[in-house]
């Protein structure tokens, strides 16, 4: 599996989208709950994304993809699909998501 890092989003290569797997709308991975920034494809036409069991999946349908962040620095993506993690992180009180 190849990993990539993006902030508090984690992309990792899959060899197939699950079983069952539906269609989302758009291609914004996560959105930014304090700047109001996202992670998102920057072109839409070279990707789509599908969710399974609360988790995001994107394939990359283009010979690449651009991953763009307004604070991070962009990340080409080949084409293949691949799960979408967003990172948490511990505190005293609970194990949350991170905010970004």
């Amino acid at each position: 599996m190849q990993l990539f890092r993006h902030g508090d989003v984690l992309v990792g290569s899959v060899s197939e989208l699950p079983q069952g797997a539906v269609r989302r709308e758009g291609v914004t991975l996560a959105l930014g709950e304090v700047t109001g920034h996202s992670h998102r494809i920057e072109d839409p036409n070279t990707a789509e994304t599908f969710m399974h069991e609360g988790v995001i999946y994107l394939r990359v349908t283009a010979p690449k993809a651009r991953l763009i962040h307004e604070e991070h620095a962009t990340i080409e993506l080949l084409q293949g699909v691949y799960k979408v993690w967003q990172q948490r992180e511990y505190t005293p009180t609970a194990i949350r998501t991170v905010y970004d």
